[in-house]
C-alpha cells in the first residue's frame, strides 16, 4: 500500500442524456438551480421541461477497478467515447463518480483540455501564474520556473499578449509547459498533444519521457499507439466504459489494434470533422495492383496508398504523409510527397490534389497494418491528421517462403551463390 499512487475501486459514472449537468461543474450546478427555480415559478413551460428531461442514461464508466504504483507510466487506449477522458476527470476531481471511489496518493497535475485554467482576457504571463496556481504551484515556484516554462512553450514574443489572441496550438504549448514543469507526483495527460506542429509534439513526448525517468507517475491518454508503446510500461484498454485489459503496453496495443483489424481499405472524411482553412484531407485508399480498394494484399504484390486532399489557399511546401504501423503498434515506415518532390520551392495552388505512393511487393511481413495520414507544411507544421483510419492485411498464402518470417519487415531479397565444383577447396577450419 505504501507505494500506491492511484487506487480505483469500482469507479462508475452515469450521465443522463439531455441533462446539462454532464461534468458537475459549478456553472452546471448554477444552471440546474436556475432551471429548477423557473419551473417552480411556472416560467418554464411543461413542453420545455419535457424537452430537457433525460430520455436515457449512459454509463461512461462502469465498475472500473485498478491499482497504479508510484513511478508507473500507464497508457490509456480506447475508441472515442469509451470513457478515457471521464476516468481522468474523476481522478482530477473535475467530476465525481456516480459510485465507487478513487484514492490518490500525491499531488496531481493534469492537462485535459486545451487552455484549461486560462482566462482569455489575461496575458500569457498572467495565465502562467493563474494556471500554475490552479494546478497547485506556489508563486515562488512559478517565478523560479517562469523563464523555463515560457522557453519550452516557445511563446516569448507573445507572453504579454492576452491569450484570447492565441491559436489553439499556442494554448496547448503554454498549458503543457506549465503542467510539465509543475513537477507533481502524478501527471494526467489527455489527447491534447494532437494540437500543434509535429516538432512540438516530439518535444512534448520527449518531455513526458524525461518526466517518466524521474520516478513520477503518468497516465497518458492517446490514439498514438507508437507513443503508448514507446513511453509506457503498462497500458489499460477501456471499452464501452469498462476496463477490458490492463497489461504490458505492447500486449495491450497489439490486442487493441487486432480487435479493430476489420479491413477498411477506403476512408472518407467525416462530415463532422472541422475543416482547416489552409488545407484539408478528403479521402484515402489502399489499392491493389489492379487499382482497386483491397483489404487483403498478397505478400508478393505491389500495392499503393492513395491520398486525396484540397488546398484552400496558396501554401508553400504543403505535403501529405502517412505512417504505417504493424499489429504490435510498431511504426514500420513514414513517407511523404517530399520523398520524391521538391516541395520547399513549390507553392501549392488552390485546388484538389491526388497523391499516390507505390509500395513494392515482398517487403512487409504478413499480418495486419494500420494507416495514419496527415497534411503538413514543409514537414513540420501539422495542419491536420487522422490516426489509424485504414487497415489492411498482408497475406502469405501464395508465398510459403514468406510465411512465419521473423523481423519487422520480411523482404525476399536476391542472393547470388557461386559453386566452383572443386572438392579440394572444401577445407576444414583447422586446415586453412
Amino acid at each position: 500500500m505504501s507505494n500506491l499512487a492511484i487506487q480505483a475501486d469500482n469507479l462508475s459514472k452515469k450521465y443522463q442524456i439531455g441533462l446539462a449537468t454532464r461534468h458537475d461543474t459549478l456553472r452546471d450546478h448554477i444552471a440546474h438551480g436556475v432551471r429548477t427555480l423557473l419551473r417552480r415559478n411556472g416560467r418554464l413551460s411543461a413542453a420545455g421541461a419535457e424537452r430537457s428531461a433525460p430520455s436515457n442514461t449512459i454509463w461512461a464508466l462502469k465498475d472500473t477497478s485498478f491499482e497504479i504504483h508510484q513511478g508507473d507510466v500507464v497508457g490509456i487506449v480506447g475508441r472515442n467515447g469509451a470513457g478515457k477522458s471521464t476516468l481522468l476527470k474523476i481522478l482530477s476531481r473535475i467530476t465525481e463518480p456516480t459510485s465507487g471511489s478513487a484514492k490518490i496518493f500525491g499531488r496531481v497535475g493534469s492537462l485535459l483540455e486545451v487552455g484549461t485554467g486560462f482566462h482569455p482576457e489575461l496575458t500569457g504571463r498572467e495565465n502562467v501564474y493563474l494556471n500554475g496556481g490552479i494546478l497547485g504551484m506556489r508563486k515562488a515556484e512559478i517565478a523560479h520556473k517562469f523563464d523555463e516554462i515560457v522557453a519550452f512553450a516557445e511563446v516569448e514574443k507573445f507572453i504579454d499578449t492576452p491569450v484570447k489572441h492565441y491559436s489553439s496550438g499556442m494554448h496547448v504549448r503554454l498549458a503543457f509547459a506549465v503542467a510539465a514543469h509543475l513537477e507533481p507526483e502524478i501527471l494526467l495527460i489527455d489527447e491534447v498533444l494532437a494540437v500543434g506542429d509535429v516538432v512540438f509534439q516530439k518535444k512534448c513526448l520527449g518531455k513526458i519521457g524525461e518526466v517518466a525517468t524521474e520516478g513520477r507517475t503518468i497516465l497518458f491518454v492517446s490514439h498514438n499507439m507508437a507513443a503508448i508503446a514507446d513511453l509506457c510500461q503498462t497500458a489499460m484498454w477501456i471499452d464501452g466504459g469498462r476496463l477490458r485489459a490492463f497489461d504490458a503496453a505492447n500486449k495491450v496495443v497489439a490486442e487493441y489494434l487486432r480487435t479493430y483489424a476489420t479491413g477498411q481499405p477506403s476512408w472518407q472524411r467525416p462530415k463532422s470533422a472541422p475543416v482547416n482553412p489552409k488545407a484539408t484531407l478528403l479521402s484515402a485508399r489502399v489499392l491493389s495492383k489492379d487499382g482497386l480498394p483491397a483489404s487483403i494484399i498478397e505478400f508478393a504484390e505491389t500495392f499503393s496508398i492513395e491520398i486525396n486532399y484540397s488546398v484552400l489557399r496558396p501554401i508553400m511546401g504543403c505535403t501529405v504523409a502517412y505512417r504505417l504501423r504493424n499489429g504490435e503498434g510498431t511504426t514500420i515506415m513514414v513517407s511523404s510527397e517530399r520523398d520524391s518532390t521538391e516541395l520547399e520551392s513549390q507553392v501549392r495552388e488552390i485546388g484538389t490534389y491526388h497523391a499516390a505512393c507505390r509500395i513494392p511487393g515482398g517487403l512487409l511481413r504478413q499480418g495486419p497494418y494500420f494507416l495514419t495520414v496527415g497534411v503538413y507544411i514543409e514537414g513540420s507544421e501539422m495542419i491536420e491528421r487522422f490516426e489509424n483510419i485504414l487497415s489492411f492485411e498482408i497475406s502469405a498464402v501464395d508465398c510459403p517462403a514468406a510465411d512465419g518470417r521473423a523481423g519487422v519487415i520480411a523482404p525476399v531479397l536476391e542472393w547470388n551463390v557461386n559453386f566452383d565444383g572443386n572438392p579440394e577447396t572444401a577445407l576444414l577450419p583447422q586446415q586453412i
